[in-house]
């Protein structure tokens, strides 16, 4: 385990190196504009969650060079969303490194052994996971809170429950977060957390979430990320139903919703979502175990749950009408 003044002294260092790149975001205009999706109403630095990437990596060369083929995937998936950040990149060209990552992170987990369909059933699914975690990353705090909860979440597994990863790794992980948060979490943001932040973030967490799924044989623990499932899922459901390109940038969210239509605060909504998450994966620790049926039971009732939960705050006719 991580001393004290270890972690302490990562803090540190991970917190002037945050501020650093404050320096060289504001120097090359590495900057966020609002415009008619954005939630937020001033110009703010992009890619503050660099950090994510950054605080691997000080733990892949100090700590005994774990993990080297999902750090690989990491680095490489970083790379292109921070580019993404500064240029706006092809689809094409990132999820074809998306891909690449994807793999390295399914080779770190020793998983090409099974048979070729398993295989590209993991790729979407992971593929598919990181985008929408990505597109979830709207508003000041959500990222950063929810985030650090499924750290959080994950550490105390790791310590109490079942040992699946090296706990050095997610202390750094959160120490990373922590500072994000300092300069996120806030009703004026210093930095958001950007494409290179989101993308990486979501990365780690399906690495770590896979590692305790393949350790256990539990898939019940992929319901540490249901909050922001129900509400990807069903936002892709009525944007299909709308007849609208789901690939394309929009407000549908429900915490967009709430943001922005309902006027509630930037943090008041990453509050919510994260006392949700919370409930959910106490739920899941001390009441679902391993048991499939309780866990199907308790995914449906949610969904349900949620979905009158939108019909109530939205509307039928925002939710399902066609736009001319």
């Amino acid at each position: 385990m991580m001393s004290f003044l270890s972690a302490l002294l990562i803090f540190l260092a991970l917190f002037l190196i945050e501020l650093f790149y404050f320096k060289i975001a504001d120097h090359f205009n590495i900057i966020d504009k609002p415009n008619a999706r954005s939630s937020h109403q001033t110009i703010t630095l992009r890619g503050g969650g660099i950090i994510f990437c950054l605080a691997c990596l000080l733990f892949f060369f100090f700590y005994g060079q774990q993990y080297p083929f999902f750090m690989l995937g990491l680095t490489a998936i970083a790379t292109i969303s921070f580019l993404d950040d500064i240029f706006t990149l092809n689809n094409k060209m990132r999820l074809f490194v998306q891909l690449i990552s994807v793999s390295l992170l399914l080779y770190q987990w020793d998983l090409f052994a099974l048979s070729w369909y398993w295989v590209v059933i993991a790729v979407i699914f992971i593929i598919g996971t990181i985008n929408a975690y990505n597109f979830m990353d709207g508003i000041n705090g959500i990222t950063g809170s929810y985030s650090l909860l499924a750290i959080l979440t994950l550490f105390y597994i790791n310590q109490y429950v079942v040992s699946f990863t090296e706990p050095g790794f997610l202390i750094i992980v959160g120490l990373s977060l922590l500072v994000f948060n300092f300069f996120n979490f806030r009703k004026k943001a210093k930095c958001f957390a950007g494409d290179v932040g989101s993308v990486s973030i979501a990365f780690i967490i399906v690495f770590l979430i896979g590692q305790l799924i393949l350790k256990t044989g539990n898939a019940v623990y992929i319901l540490l990320l249901l909050v922001y499932g129900l509400d990807a899922v069903f936002t892709i459901f009525f944007r299909k139903i709308r007849k609208e390109n789901i690939f394309e940038a929009h407000r549908s969210h429900f915490y967009q919703y709430l943001a922005n239509d309902r006027q509630w605060s930037h943090i008041g909504v990453s509050t919510a979502y994260f006392i949700s998450q919370f409930l959910i994966n106490c739920c899941v620790i001390f009441w679902i175990g391993q048991s499939v049926l309780l866990s199907l039971i308790f995914v449906l009732a949610l969904g349900i749950a949620f979905l009158l939960l939108r019909f109530s705050f939205e509307g039928k006719a925002k939710l399902m009408q066609v736009k001319n």
